[in-house]
């Protein structure tokens, strides 16, 4: 090649490769549209975020995520009960449609099948005639994650409502003072979501998105009733709906609910310590009171030991 031809080849290499670098420099210093809209949404809840895109994003995901799948598909045939799921997921407030609870389970599953199966191959390598015995154990295994997965999220639907009766009292008492105050519901409503942070707070602000984005007060209160499994929740948002609708007032509304929780609570709390007082007897009869025998009953022992030797 001549050397005009070689400074060609190296021109245009520069030139693409500058020209390259430009156009990513500009794109990094444009602002994308989501950020620029985002302020304005910032009472939206943000779901699109943290919700797993159909696009493989790695190359495990492009490999196994048909696999898993068609696995999860088959686990909703087996299993069935997806309205129940669907409910619940949104009960726990997690950001999963059934299909992704699904391949959840089944990688639970596989996690399962994979610690018992590297013992089981060991041991099949030793005996080979174990080996169909302990396939069975590892498929038993798979099942048992599978359905621990699905217990998990019961557990996660109890510590949420846990929570969120925690912390009705004093949300509905600061709503009742905010109204009190001469505030309107939507306003005391957000003056109440940018003082607090829980469970039911967010639930409350997905509540205040709903009306801003022009959905009715009470519209909003009933979907809020709808989707929350505890009776005093959909309570409270059933008389907030109506006290709106109506024009009724509504602090007295919620001081009788702030307290009619805490009288629950309270009444929950001695029925616990009922059941619990059997248990609460199991150190004494095993524990304190074989030590207190000992203590009264081994001086003597050993006095008749010396007196006999």
């Amino acid at each position: 090649m001549t050397p005009t031809l070689w400074g060609a080849v190296v021109g245009t290499g520069v030139g693409v490769g500058l020209l390259l670098v430009v156009d990513r420099v500009l794109a990094a210093r444009r602002t994308p549209f989501e950020v620029r809209v985002l302020p304005y949404l910032r009472d939206l809840p943000q779901q699109s975020a943290a919700r797993p895109t159909l696009a493989p994003t790695s190359a495990l995901q492009g490999v196994f995520g048909p696999l898993l799948q068609q696995a999860a598909d088959v686990v909703e045939r087996l299993l069935g009960g997806s309205a129940s799921i669907r409910r619940r997921l949104e009960r726990a407030d997690l950001d999963l449609t059934v299909r992704d609870f699904r391949v959840q389970q089944v990688l639970w599953g596989l996690v399962g099948f994979a610690v018992v199966a590297v013992p089981a191959v060991l041991v099949s390598l030793a005996s080979p005639q174990r080996a169909v015995p302990l396939l069975a154990v590892c498929l038993v295994a798979f099942a048992l994650g599978v359905l621990l997965r699905e217990n998990r999220l019961t557990a996660q639907v109890t510590t949420r409502e846990r929570l969120v009766m925690e912390e009705f009292p004093t949300v509905a008492e600061l709503l009742a003072l905010s109204v009190a105050a001469g505030e309107s519901p939507v306003a005391a409503l957000d003056r109440v979501c940018r003082r607090s942070h829980g469970e039911l707070a967010a639930d409350l602000r997905r509540v205040l998105a709903d009306v801003r984005t022009g959905t009715p007060v009470t519209h909003a209160f009933d979907a809020l009733a709808s989707r929350t499994g505890l009776p005093v929740v959909a309570r409270f948002a059933e008389g907030l709906a109506i006290a709106v609708e109506r024009g009724t007032p509504l602090s007295d509304v919620l001081h009788a609910q702030a307290a009619d929780v805490r009288e629950a609570g309270r009444r929950a709390l001695i029925e616990s310590g009922g059941r619990r007082e059997i248990a609460m007897m199991v150190p004494v009869v095993f524990l304190v009171l074989p030590i207190t025998i000992l203590f009264a009953f081994w001086p003597g022992l050993v006095g008749l030991h010396l007196v006999t030797t």
